[in-house]
């Protein structure tokens, strides 16, 4: 009979991404506060809505995969440094619709090429294969993840 297997963290696959994730987004979090006044749940509103021009709360959380709390905490600052505009949504009056304003699309244009400069040296000892690998294993993982019960982003 086989002994069954350990569970070892150092080689346990959602703890080591979870340590990875959370290591990276402390680095960045770092430098978007020090920076911009950025937390990580504001940029990733800034990031979702310069990339589709728009959304609901709802929209924001599902494309961010954070929960609507931080979403609305997020939002409602946004909104109040004159960021992010909130207006009526016409398909839905419970629920408003968020953009960018001017200045948070000028914000945008800041921290984007300083999140890829980012991204860059977290990535300098990786090839270009290894980065389109390690993305591609990411999408799997997520669309496995997904397969087993979990929301889909």
């Amino acid at each position: 009979m086989q002994k069954p297997r350990a569970l070892r963290l150092a080689a346990f696959v959602p703890y080591r991404l979870s340590i990875a994730t959370n290591t990276v987004s402390d680095v960045i979090a770092g430098a978007y506060r020090a920076l911009f006044g950025l937390n990580i749940p504001e940029w990733r509103l800034i990031a979702v809505l310069a990339e589709k021009g728009g959304g609901t709360q709802f929209d924001l959380g599902a494309a961010t995969r954070m929960d609507k709390v931080t979403v609305s905490r997020a939002a409602i600052a946004l909104v109040a440094r004159g960021l992010m505009r909130r207006s009526p949504n016409p398909h839905d009056k419970r629920s408003h619709l968020l953009a960018l304003t001017a200045q948070g699309q000028a914000l945008y244009d800041q921290v984007a090429p300083k999140a890829l400069a980012l991204e860059d040296a977290i990535l300098a000892g990786f090839s270009a294969d290894e980065v389109a690998t390690l993305i591609a294993m990411l999408q799997r993982l997520e669309a496995a993840a997904v397969r087993l019960g979990g929301k889909e982003p």
